[in-house]
């Protein structure tokens, strides 16, 4: 799962929620430096992955991407599964995404103090861009995996898989609407997800 995943997946807890988005900022002993619901929100994040990358329905995906894009096949996937979560919204959530991105961006801009400088650096390009609503299009996507391609260290062309996506749209699409039910099932079972951000 990518950034707007993660933070719908973090319900109405801000602590959880800023702890979700920094984490993958977050490596090792950095963890013990936050504030406890900031931890639990990291660990939620690493859930959430692991539950992600070892489901079947995902599996498909990565297999259709692997051939031409190899390791980033995962990397695509999430931004993918944004997307349809962002097309598929009202689904999943009576606030609308114009309005959740709006309360989110204000929320992690009041934060900052608390993020690595990873992401500190990051949330001006997020919310300048505005990523989160802009997974809706395939403009958006086609910008947020051609901006990850230039920030990898080895030839990646992630910049051609929005190709992929429009070839193969009607696949994406429905492992997507499989797969993203079980995943909420699965934070709730945790504990999480009781509310959503109104």
């Amino acid at each position: 799962m990518n950034f707007l995943a993660h933070l719908y997946l973090s319900g109405d807890d801000d602590d959880i929620l800023i702890g979700n988005f920094i984490a993958d900022s977050v490596k090792g002993s950095a963890l013990a430096r936050y504030p406890e619901r900031i931890q639990e929100g990291i660990v939620l994040h690493r859930k959430i992955d692991q539950f992600t990358d070892e489901h079947p329905v995902v599996l498909k995906g990565k297999v259709r991407l692997r051939p031409k894009f190899h390791k980033y096949a995962p990397v695509i996937m999430d931004v993918f599964y944004d997307h349809f979560l962002a097309i598929h919204w009202d689904d999943y959530c009576s606030v609308s995404l114009t309005d959740y991105v709006k309360a989110v961006y204000e929320l992690l801009e009041k934060n900052t103090e608390s993020f690595p400088e990873r992401t500190k650096m990051m949330l001006p390009y997020m919310i300048g861009g505005n990523w989160l609503e802009g997974y809706r299009h395939l403009e958006g996507i086609n910008r947020s995996l051609t901006g990850m391609s230039k920030r990898t260290n080895f030839k990646s062309d992630m910049e051609f898989a929005t190709k992929d996506l429009e070839r193969n749209y009607d696949f994406y699409e429905e492992e997507f609407n499989e797969f993203f039910p079980l995943l909420v099932d699965y934070v709730k079972s945790l504990g999480y997800l009781s509310r959503l951000r109104t």
